[in-house]
């Protein structure tokens, strides 16, 4: 009887090396490895970086509107270009780092985003500004998201929702870090400066950092084994037209649309019930703290009670707590449903590219996650602007909020129907 390759066991996936094509193929890292938490690391910085400044234009969104007599249905479709961008590129992004490897995507978004920053602080039209910030900051923050994603979860065998909660940590850090850091620069300086500092800024913070993230590197003992062709399995087309990439993706565009607006307009919004800026600024920054803490608790809680049942949850708590933002006003308030909506849409960002990693193996991970993530992209599009339109035509952000939790009760019902997760013998394929 032939004896089964590893890579047709169950549980056991060969990982591309860096730089090698599809078909080369390593064992996973030892479980010891220490080097993949220096990858860990590194992802959670560059996620940091990149969403920061690409989030950083609800605090630039007052500002440049005051300056430039752009309205802020116009502003904001620059964050909606950001995210439709960074969906298809996410794809494209995943995909070229599954085969030739993630070195040198995250080195491309680091020059990339420092320049779409740099270019948008200079526009004198608001074209140019949509060019700057919505496409070349989409462009990069492609590369930090499901490129590295993928790679940290080939780095995991054990412990891989732990790691790819701290890099989803991480990045939940941005709202800690860069928003206050830009909100000081724009009460301090004007917002071409301080759009300006923040493109140099992530030059000299990520440039460093990007050569540091790469793949497991092959064994020695598996050259051999990496020149075999690999078994017929479960194309990246059959893994897209899939039952449960239908019920991943439907599920993450939808809770991403229903969030992305009440994220984006939170600052107006609570402006608009007449908190100061910088309070407004701190609101925001709660949302990110109990983001960080959320990603932490539900990683750990899927690990023990199930990711679907996890998932579930938290959608169900982000609908409420979005609907609840109808009724309140007072500061206080702001902060405590800061901490509840923070937790809830925090906690449920990591879950995906656990199931994702699940359904689909490790083999095709950065194509797939990527196509789920460019979905997730499409959702979080819809927010900014539709916020932006309904403020600049009924003078109130009541409908958003309304409309937003209505869309997240729809995710819950996808969710809901999440097939169960089945290994199949055969390497990336479903059951």
């Amino acid at each position: 009887m032939r004896t089964p390759r590893p890579d047709q066991i169950p549980g056991t996936i060969e990982e591309p090396d860096e730089g090698t094509g599809a078909g080369a193929g390593s064992q996973k890292p030892a479980r010891g490895d220490p080097y993949r938490w220096v990858i860990v690391a590194a992802g959670g910085l560059l996620g940091c970086v990149a969403v920061g400044a690409m989030f950083s234009l609800a605090v630039f969104l007052g500002p440049i509107s005051q300056a430039t007599g752009w309205g802020r249905a116009e502003i904001s479709s620059a964050m909606t270009l950001d995210f439709l961008v960074m969906g298809a590129a996410g794809f494209f992004w995943g995909a070229i780092s599954d085969r030739f490897g993630v070195r040198a995507v995250v080195i491309c978004g680091a020059v990339l985003l420092g320049a779409g920053l740099v270019i948008a602080s200079r526009a004198n039209s608001l074209l140019q500004f949509q060019l700057g910030f919505g496409i070349f900051v989409g462009l990069a923050a492609g590369t930090f998201f499901a490129p590295v994603i993928a790679t940290v979860t080939a780095w995991f065998e054990t412990q891989r929702g732990l790691a790819v909660s701290l890099v989803s940590a991480g990045i939940g850090m941005a709202p800690l870090t860069v928003s206050p850091f830009v909100g000081w620069l724009v009460s301090t300086y004007d917002w071409r400066t301080a759009m300006f500092v923040v493109g140099i800024g992530a030059w000299v913070l990520l440039l460093p950092v990007a050569p540091l993230v790469r793949k497991p590197r092959r064994k020695p003992s598996e050259e051999n084994r990496a020149a075999e062709p690999a078994p017929p399995g479960a194309p990246l087309r059959k893994a897209l037209l899939s039952p449960q990439f239908f019920a991943l993706g439907a599920t993450y565009f939808l809770c991403c649309a229903a969030h992305s607006g009440p994220i984006f307009h939170t600052m107006s919004y609570a402006q608009v019930c007449g908190l100061s800026t910088m309070a407004a600024v701190s609101v925001y920054s709660v949302e990110g703290l109990a983001g960080l803490g959320g990603r932490l608790l539900f990683g750990l809680a899927a690990d023990r009670w199930g990711t679907k049942r996890v998932l579930v949850t938290g959608l169900a708590t982000q609908a409420v707590a979005i609907g609840t933002y109808c009724t309140i006003s007072r500061p206080g308030e702001f902060y405590l449903l800061a901490l509840v909506f923070g937790a809830a849409y925090g906690g449920v960002m990591p879950l995906y590219a656990v199931l994702a990693r699940e359904y689909f193996g490790q083999e095709n991970m950065g194509a797939v996650f990527g196509a789920a993530t460019m979905l997730s992209c499409l959702g979080m599009a819809l927010g900014p602007v539709a916020g932006g339109w309904i403020f600049d035509v009924l003078h109130t952000y009541r409908w958003l909020y309304l409309g937003s939790a209505a869309v997240a009760l729809g995710a819950v019902g996808i969710a809901l129907t999440f097939p169960r997760v089945i290994r199949s013998s055969v390497r990336g394929a479903p059951a």
